[in-house]
């Protein structure tokens, strides 16, 4: 059973390689600007350009924690205009900008230049003072409106790539440098036109269609698999550990960990999925039995009724309900509406069996929603499959040669028609770490499901990609076990064939 388990491991490593790029796919090309998003907001009044220069670091900050100042995979196809380096720029509409205009000139050099011209005019604001003594003699309110106008049209050039949009940005400035307390401004801006001129004179358009393979050893997709140390052990990792080692990345709501916020998460969606899983195989199991046995008796008439009408309501339908009739002050006030504990949580002294009785009241509901749907599909599987079995030939001989009717049917069909029920087994492990989004947001419970919900409404992409990936694992992980369940319930599967 060892050798067919570590064969099936190794296949399994190409699905798991192909699970992860497609994640990591999905998460570098989803919408939005992760870095915009973790930057904390500068803090109202002030000084505009302190108030900038904090916001930069922070952004710088977060792009090297994120692993964004980094080339996105081991090779890149870019034409000989465009720069291999342009990963290095942390703000995308300005990495937009520059591989535009990369595409439309060619001569990387000289628009790198042109780039550099244009940030140190945006930072040569940072020297103009707001206040009375600069505008002696005009208006402060003007000075003020002029400062801020300038602050936003050279922010606005470095993410400017049309020719139309940059010469009437030009215009612009040179308007309001021409103002005498925007002077010490202007020779930095007649710099920026002399780049933008030189890039214009220079262009080498044909750079466009001549191929480049760039090759990085270190890149976003090698950082986020094996982290930000060494590859092998992990040593030396500042922001990430890599997947291989648990570290999802951070949230971008809450800013933890992903395997914290999943670690705090998980446990209630565990016990609800493995509660209600072996609930309903303890209960549908020998229901499907006893109604194969007694194919259309009385109770396997009734039985299949109610399963069917069990089957047929929705879980969030059956939900609503049971809150509305059991958790109602209105009608029958048995069970509480929400939570899993009680709000006021527990006493000091109050031991493990004391916690969990005090939790019951609380998980009735939850159980019996999770349970009821599951229960009613399983016992129908069970049904059919004992059916098939218990008109073959080896149950009638077993039954020719005096065995009981006990030992026919749990000894020697029973085995046989476990194969339909290990391969909805197989399913449990992914459930687990998904949760149930509907119920666990109609019942509030603290679980994965609700933690979903919330990052997709809230774009948190680090917690989906997780969730994905996990889910693509324990996938595999429910086949293995599917598969040596198979050979222990059916003698004739054998691990060596």
């Amino acid at each position: 059973m060892l050798k067919y388990v570590l064969r099936r491991v190794l296949v399994f490593i190409p699905t798991l390689i192909a699970i992860t790029l497609l994640g990591f796919v999905i998460m570098v090309s989803a919408p939005g600007d992760p870095v915009e998003r973790m930057v904390v907001a500068a803090q109202a009044g002030g000084e505009i350009g302190s108030q900038t220069a904090n916001q930069l670091e922070q952004k710088k900050f977060w792009n090297r924690k994120l692993g964004l100042d980094l080339p996105i995979f081991y090779v890149s196809l870019n034409s000989m205009s465009q720069s291999d380096t342009l990963y290095r720029i942390y703000d995308k509409n300005e990495q937009e900008s520059l591989s535009r205009l990369s595409s439309q000139y060619g001569n990387w050099p000289a628009i790198s230049d042109y780039f550099a011209s244009v940030s140190a005019l945006h930072q040569a604001h940072s020297s103009l003072k707001i206040d009375s003594s600069t505008a002696f003699g005009h208006d402060l309110n003007e000075f003020k409106e002029d400062v801020n106008t300038s602050f936003f049209e050279s922010s606005s050039l470095k993410a400017s790539y049309s020719l139309v949009v940059i010469e009437s940005k030009f215009n612009k400035l040179q308007k309001l440098y021409s103002k005498p307390y925007m002077a010490p401004l202007k020779d930095e801006l007649d710099i920026v036109i002399d780049k933008y001129k030189t890039v214009q004179e220079t262009a080498t358009p044909w750079k466009k269609y001549v191929p480049v393979l760039n090759f990085y050893s270190n890149n976003q997709y090698h950082r986020w698999i094996f982290g930000d140390g060494n590859w092998l052990t992990g040593a030396g990792s500042e922001f990430s550990r890599g997947i291989v080692r648990g570290d999802f990345g951070t949230s971008y709501t809450t800013k933890m960990p992903i395997q914290e916020v999943i670690g705090i998460k998980i446990f209630w969606s565990f016990f609800f999925s493995m509660v209600s899983v072996f609930l309903a195989y303890l209960i549908s199991i020998p229901l499907g039995i006893q109604a194969a046995v007694h194919k259309d008796s009385l109770f396997d008439r009734v039985t299949t009724v109610m399963l069917f009408i069990l089957y047929s309501l929705p879980s969030f339908f059956a939900a609503t309900v049971m809150l509305m009739w059991f958790a109602n002050p209105d009608v029958f006030h048995w069970f509480p509406a929400s939570g899993v504990e009680p709000v006021r949580g527990f006493a000091e002294n109050a031991g493990f069996i004391e916690k969990w009785w005090n939790r019951l009241p609380f998980l009735a509901l939850p159980i019996i929603s999770y349970t009821y749907g599951s229960f009613a599909f399983l016992s129908r599987i069970m049904r059919v499959s004992m059916l098939e079995i218990v008109n073959q030939d080896y149950i009638r001989t077993a039954r020719a040669k005096g065995l009981t009717e006990r030992v026919v049917i749990y000894k020697h069909a029973l085995r046989n028609g476990l194969l339909p029920i290990i391969t909805v087994f197989a399913n449990i492990f992914p459930v687990a770490i998904g949760g149930s989004v509907i119920l666990e947001v109609i019942f509030t419970i603290p679980g994965m499901g609700g933690e979903s919900y919330n990052a997709i409404v809230n774009q948190n992409y680090p917690m989906l990609i997780a969730i994905f990936t996990i889910t693509g694992v324990l996938t595999l992980v429910g086949y293995l076990v599917a598969d040596v369940l198979y050979a222990v319930a059916d003698p004739r599967i054998s691990f060596s064939k």
